[in-house]
């Protein structure tokens, strides 16, 4: 039979090495010898709750049916349980696993293998784990490295991160790092710079300083301060970067905005509203309400429903302007189709048809189609064939060329 050692409650007790389990009565307060102070117990220790450790504990094993408070390190080789109460460490903690029904607290590092807290955990330096359960909030001032975290709450992390899988259903508030997978309910806020697989987010993510990853998915609005690198981006309503974003497509219900120029190697499809300060380069383009860059450049499709003004044009191998639409800027593409009533520049292209209604300045094509109520106020040269419908005013009169001006 294993040795035991037992400690009435209500009583202060000094000890030494305990070889075997060790019993503590409630609202009983253990000291130890040595500098530091360490009480060092082979076997398992078990607190009847309301326990307090002037000293550093090593044993194999903690178990508690009420809070505990230790005021040095806890070093346990395999499990910490706390029922019905809260564990407090003023010191470092190590142990393979920990279950606390209420509050964990480490005032220094903690390295566990699994930890499950029913409510918050708090560590004054870093964690180290492999899986973390939180039902409350989880708060780290010093780094994070963990395989898996989950939180019913709220996570905040003032350092860097090294995160496999991250699944919180409240706010996130990392300083830059690491976070293969990410899925969140409410916020998530990098304040460093963030390396990501996939970020999947309810509400709003707000990233900065070069961060770069995959897919981001996104049910409110994403704010970037800096450069953003990425695969594929869904956001249902608002997308703002304050530097260069480049990836493969962005899909936005509502508006982007973007200070720097967007680089895609797929599609742009946003319903709303685009403003991009520099140059847009995509393979296709749809746009329900207005863009505005300086440069468009689509190797497909642009399909604009609003407006579109540019400073230096717009290039695709399909454009059209829809109905009532603006085209402010020159417009060049293999066919141009500009929509009923539509107010359009220079276009450019080898089939080109103005509906009826349509205005442009001038127009310049091999085939052009001219429906009713058209007006062009500038010129119209082609090489091939016009179709001009009757009730349409031109300026000028149609020229027939051997070669387009441009």
């Amino acid at each position: 039979m294993s040795n035991k050692t037992s400690v009435p409650s209500r009583t202060t007790v000094t000890l030494d090495a305990v070889n075997g389990d060790l019993e503590i009565g409630r609202h009983t307060v253990v000291n130890a010898r040595g500098t530091p102070a360490t009480l060092k117990v082979s076997g398992t220790v078990h607190c009847e709750g309301d326990n307090a450790f002037e000293c550093t504990l090593v044993a194999a094993n903690l178990e508690a049916e009420g809070s505990v408070v230790i005021h040095g390190n806890l070093q346990v080789e395999d499990a910490v349980e706390v029922e019905d109460g809260s564990l407090e460490v003023y010191g470092e903690m190590t142990v393979k696993d920990a279950d606390v029904d209420d509050t964990l607290y480490i005032s220094k590092n903690l390295t566990v293998g699994e930890a499950d807290v029913g409510g918050s955990l708090k560590a004054g330096g870093n964690i180290k784990a492999e899986k973390i359960d939180v039902g409350g909030t989880l708060e780290a001032k010093g780094e994070v490295a963990a395989e898996e975290i989950d939180v019913g709450g709220s996570l905040s992390a003032e350092s860097k991160v090294d995160i496999r899988t991250l699944d919180v259903g409240g706010t996130v508030k990392v300083n830059g790092g690491k976070i293969n997978h990410i899925d969140v309910g409410g916020t998530f806020e990098s304040k460093g710079p963030l390396e990501f697989e996939n970020i999947d987010v309810g509400g709003a993510v707000h990233l900065r300083n070069e961060s770069k990853g995959k897919d981001i998915d996104v049910g409110g609005s994403l704010k970037v301060e800096g450069d953003l690198e990425f695969s594929n981006i869904d956001v249902g309503g608002t997308v703002e970067i304050t530097g260069q974003a480049q990836g493969r497509s962005l899909d936005v219900g509502g508006r982007v905005d973007i200070d720097g120029s967007l680089m895609l190697s797929g599609t742009l499809d946003v319903g709303g509203k685009v403003d991009v300060r520099g140059e847009i380069v995509a393979k296709d383009i749809d746009v329900g309400g207005s863009l505005r860059a300086q440069k468009v450049t689509a190797e497909e499709r642009v399909k604009v429903g609003g407006s579109i003004a540019t400073g230096d044009g717009v290039a695709a191998r399909f454009i059209e302007i829809g109905r009532r639409g603006e085209a402010h800027g020159l417009l060049r593409a293999e066919e141009v189709i500009v929509g009923r009533d539509a107010h359009v520049e220079s276009v450019y292209g080898k089939r080109i048809v103005l509906e009826s209604g349509a205005h442009a300045e001038n127009v310049y094509g091999e085939d052009i189609t001219i429906e009713s109520h058209c007006q062009i106020s500038g010129e119209v040269q082609y090489t091939h064939e016009l179709r001009l419908e009757e009730r349409a005013s031109l300026a000028k009169e149609p020229r027939k060329v051997d070669r387009l001006p441009i």
